[in-house]
């Protein structure tokens, strides 16, 4: 039995290294697709990509929208910041001024951090967030390590 790739059906295949879990991968000389051979890869709903948008809004941990979804955590990093990466600069951020001998106008906001590991423990991820903290509107988000650069490309 040939293989062929699961995206054009073409039978000019060649092996192409292994996977991490030590699976054969193989590379789709017609369209340049690489997959592996009988793979269990769980392709996420549209229904299910909403659910998980709806509990991100709800601030529910990391680790509990994948048990609960039955994602990897890898996969839910990468959709975040896809997500994220689409929304606008400002995030429609709007202070409400209350207009009574405003003399001065100022914002009170909080900076929080989280951390998570993809893939192994040596590859933390660090969640950096800033949010207002009357409304708990978030502000500004970025993802990366934990050094003085990224807390810095956050205020960016």
């Amino acid at each position: 039995m040939k293989i062929c790739c699961p995206e054009c059906r073409s039978t000019k295949i060649k092996k192409n290294g292994h996977i991490p879990n030590g699976k054969q991968n193989h590379y789709c000389k017609r369209c340049g697709r690489q997959f592996v051979e009988n793979s269990n890869q769980k392709l996420i709903s549209m229904e299910e990509k909403e659910q998980i948008r709806k509990l991100l809004l709800e601030r529910i941990p990391l680790l509990g929208i994948c048990q609960v979804m039955g994602v990897s955590l890898r996969w839910l990093l990468g959709f975040m910041v896809s997500e994220y990466g689409q929304l606008p600069d400002d995030l429609n951020y709007n202070a409400s001024l209350e207009i009574d001998k405003l003399l001065i106008w100022s914002i009170e906001s909080e900076v929080d951090e989280m951390w998570s590991f993809v893939g192994s423990k040596e590859n933390k991820q660090w969640i950096w967030i800033a949010m207002d903290a009357k409304s708990r509107q978030i502000i500004a988000f970025y993802v990366g390590d934990r050094s003085q650069e990224s807390a810095e490309k956050l205020s960016r």
